[in-house]
């Protein structure tokens, strides 16, 4: 028998949550109430209470309350929530979590779902459903439920919905996810202009009993890759599209902030790293440019995308995070470098062919790197830098899944 986390303001949202565990008992789990409310006394009875909640992330919560700030009520409840259903996932008292809401009890619900692992069941009923919900979701795997009618109340329509969510919970609870014959895994980031060298590798990897799961480079790809790797799931890291950091330092569209790179390291992973892609920030149709950029190398992608050419200064920097990320690392870490193209478009002839630029990066990285550093004089893409990125990562790993002990 699994036990479900049923999470939510029970002050004014109480009946409510309770026909929820009702349902799911009547479908043979066990329920953990959870209160996150910050309102009046509950509506009913919670297994675990506010001040709980707010215990486990060393708030204490009566001065908030007593200051009757709605906002800071919230925030203090979003802040600690986390906290509590992270230990509950941890010490195995639940086995799926399922939460009703509008806006402040939405907020407050999917903060503590993203903390949790992939994987992990969650569910979300929610009035903000059918709109914008990446802020809501983040990069985990929540199932956004729309409520149709507000939740206030029991009535034909919310007791129809609420009574599916139930069954959904349950049935994503009971369904076992078969992995005996899993093969271990190798996180990958990739761009249109480094599908070439990914796929290669790929091929070398899979040979050697290993699964490669494939990230697009383009912010969320990579904040996921970075979740993956950090849930403990991953073997190795491919990281040969470092782009995201372009982004991120120039003011691009597809940065994945500034922790991209960090996961490696706090999950002790194998890596090999390149310096994919760095030669371009990434900006939308070409008239959103912004103008201090005019006087660059520019490329039309795509009518929706606009590429910038990095500059030497920029590469420099971008050079010393890249191997500064690296040495943090307490696994096994390369660094390969391509030196004729680091993309597609950075090749002699091509439109961001800048050597000098090029000759900056690479320089930075071989100064500031405690790691090995490999160069190949070829292309980011040809056959045999993807092999050679593939051998190495194979290298650091042992070769069978296991990091190897180097």
């Amino acid at each position: 028998m699994s036990t479900i986390a049923v999470l939510g303001t029970l002050d004014s949202k109480g009946a409510e949550h309770a026909f929820v565990a009702e349902q799911i008992r009547a479908r043979g789990h066990d329920v953990v109430l959870i209160d996150v409310g910050t309102g009046g006394e509950p509506e009913v009875s919670p297994a675990i209470t506010r001040f709980e909640v707010a215990a486990a992330g060393g708030i204490d919560l009566q001065p908030i309350l007593d200051r009757r700030d709605r906002g800071e009520c919230v925030g203090a409840m979003a802040q600690a929530v986390p906290v509590l259903m992270a230990q509950l996932v941890e010490q195995g008292r639940i086995e799926g979590v399922i939460s009703l809401g509008g806006g402040g009890g939405t907020a407050i619900a999917t903060a503590a779902m993203r903390v949790l692992p992939v994987g992990f069941p969650k569910l979300m009923v929610s009035t903000l459903a059918s709109g914008n919900t990446a802020h809501y979701v983040g990069i985990r795997d929540i199932v956004m439920m729309p409520s149709i009618v507000d939740v206030s109340g029991l009535n034909p329509v919310s007791r129809t919905i609420f009574t599916r969510a139930a069954g959904a919970i349950c049935g994503m609870v009971d369904s076992e996810v078969d992995v005996s014959d899993s093969r271990p895994i190798v996180a990958a980031s990739m761009f249109g202009n480094t599908t070439d060298l990914v796929s290669i590798a790929r091929v070398q990897l899979e040979a050697a009993g290993y699964e490669v799961l494939v990230f697009h480079a383009t912010g969320t790809g990579g904040k996921t890759m970075e979740a993956l790797i950090e849930s403990g799931m991953v073997a190795g890291v491919l990281d040969v599209t470092t782009t995201e950091w372009a982004d991120e330092l120039v003011g691009g569209v597809l940065t994945a902030g500034p922790d991209r790179l960090d996961a490696m390291s706090r999950a002790a992973v194998p890596a090999v790293i390149a310096p994919g892609c760095l030669d371009m920030v990434n900006f939308g149709e070409r008239d959103t440019v912004p103008q201090e950029f005019e006087g660059r190398a520019i490329y039309e992608h795509n009518p929706q995308v606009t590429l910038v050419r990095t500059s030497a200064e920029e590469c420099v920097e971008l050079g010393r995070i890249l191997a500064r990320k690296a040495n943090a690392n307490g696994a096994p870490t390369g660094i390969l470098i391509p030196t004729r193209a680091i993309s597609m478009i950075s090749a002699a002839g091509q439109a961001f062919h800048d050597p000098v630029a090029d000759a900056a990066l690479f320089s930075a990285i071989r100064e500031e790197a405690e790691v090995g550093v490999q160069e190949l004089a070829v292309e980011i893409n040809s056959e045999e830098f993807a092999k050679a990125c593939a051998e190495k990562l194979l290298e650091l790993m042992g070769g069978d899944g296991s990091p190897s002990s180097a």
